[in-house]
């Protein structure tokens, strides 16, 4: 069954596993976790949307709060609306 998740599901996986235990990922976090050109534009949005519902704060390499819709150039051009 392993064969047939592929990469991206573990790394989803993993990323929420730690972000639920952290409470929070940086960007940098997210996207060096991520095969390189294995997800779309909207694939990474919907994670972001899916972290940020999970409750899990995604923060830039400062520390500050960023919006997934907004402040991210992996997830700009989308928004909730």
């Amino acid at each position: 069954m392993d064969d047939q998740l592929g990469p991206i599901y573990f790394a989803r996986k993993a990323l929420f596993a730690k972000g639920v235990r952290q409470r929070r990922l940086t960007i940098q976090e997210i996207e060096a976790a991520l095969p390189k050109g294995a997800v779309t534009a909207a694939e990474k949005w919907l994670l972001y949307y899916s972290l940020r519902a999970a409750q899990v704060e995604i923060i830039d390499e400062r520390g500050g709060a960023v919006d997934p819709g907004l402040g991210s150039e992996s997830t700009r051009g989308f928004s909730d609306g």
